[in-house]
């Protein structure tokens, strides 16, 4: 039992680790915890799972026609498990698009949806690889090899793959043309897919050291690309809201010193750290978190007006602006 246990452990707590790491990345408009939460917990219960026993049937139909058990194995990574555990993860976040629309805001949004999602999925699979292939095999000593290679080695690779989803989905509803509208979300999750493909196109063929250099360099080649891109669109995002807010700050609704906050990540955090030692530290999280909130409003409203419902909720954050600014 406390094999099984510290094989879930290896598994899961490194996830955590990882999905709150893209929860701090998005500085300027977090997304709400629980809903991040239902992410997770759908990548690591109901696609995980669903994947899990559609794989498994699909290897053993494949395997009944062709009699050949590598036949079935290549099959099942190559052209099943990529198509399956990408539309299982990347319909968490079709919902989030589709239900929670105010909370989809920009490309950092849907990354971090994908992302979440991704890591709940490798949480329950990795679980399930250190308790198989780690601790069945060789005990103690398995588990932390294999959490090794599931965690530190590859540990990125379902939240890259699933991050292309959240972003098609994005941009999708970003694009003003309805060509791209429709067309995006289907190429985003075709990246996901073709990158989840070829992944295990090479790790197949990856039995040397040498190809198994190659393909972790593929991989991570892959995940810095995507940090990269993360780290520009939190600077976009550090761009609009000195845009956005300028004049808000130029109507009184917020002070100077508040918008030099509100328009650094860096602030922010000591602002929230000198707030703890002030006792006001939830007045001062939620200010600046509505300030991220009005600025994509003021965005999208630039972009679609005429919004009475987007007019009227872009009031409401100005008067609760206004009402939190004389607490902090």
């Amino acid at each position: 039992m406390s094999g099984f246990l510290l094989s879930i452990a290896a598994g899961i707590l490194p996830m955590l680790l990882y999905a709150w790491f893209l929860y701090y990345l998005d500085r300027y408009e977090k997304e709400p915890f629980l809903l991040l939460l239902s992410m997770f917990s759908w990548g690591a219960l109901i696609a995980a799972g669903a994947a899990f026993l559609i794989n498994s049937f699909t290897s053993l139909g494949i395997y009944f026609i062709t009699q050949n058990q590598l036949a079935s194995q290549i099959a099942t990574s190559m052209l099943v498990a990529p198509l399956v555990e990408e539309t299982l993860k990347g319909s968490a976040i079709l919902l989030v698009y589709l239900l929670f629309k105010p909370e989809f805001d920009s490309p950092l949004d849907g990354i971090v949806y994908g992302g979440i999602a991704g890591l709940g999925f490798a949480a329950s699979e990795n679980a399930w690889y250190i308790h198989q292939f780690g601790y069945q095999q060789t005990g103690l000593r398995g588990i932390f090899e294999i959490a090794f290679v599931r965690v530190i080695l590859v540990g990125w690779q379902h939240p890259f793959y699933t991050a292309f989803t959240g972003l098609g989905l994005a941009l999708s509803r970003q694009s003003k043309q309805e060509f791209w509208r429709w067309s995006l979300p289907f190429l985003g999750w075709s990246f996901a897919v073709a990158f989840h493909t070829l992944h295990n196109l090479f790790a197949s063929l990856s039995s040397s050291t040498p190809g198994m250099v190659l393909n972790l360099a593929w991989d991570w080649t892959g995940y810095l690309g995507l940090l990269v891109l993360i780290l520009l669109l939190i600077k976009r995002e550090q761009k609009w809201m000195k845009e956005y807010l300028a004049p808000v700050r130029d109507e009184g609704l917020i002070h100077p010193a508040q918008y030099q906050i509100a328009c650094s990540a860096w602030r922010q955090g000591f602002a929230l750290l000198e707030g703890i030692f002030q006792g006001n530290a939830r007045y001062v999280k939620r200010f600046y978190q509505a300030c991220g909130d009005l600025m994509h409003k003021l965005r999208q409203n630039g972009n679609r007006p005429g919004d009475s419902a987007a007019y009227n909720y872009i009031n409401q954050l100005k008067t609760e602006i206004e009402w939190l600014g004389e607490k902090i």
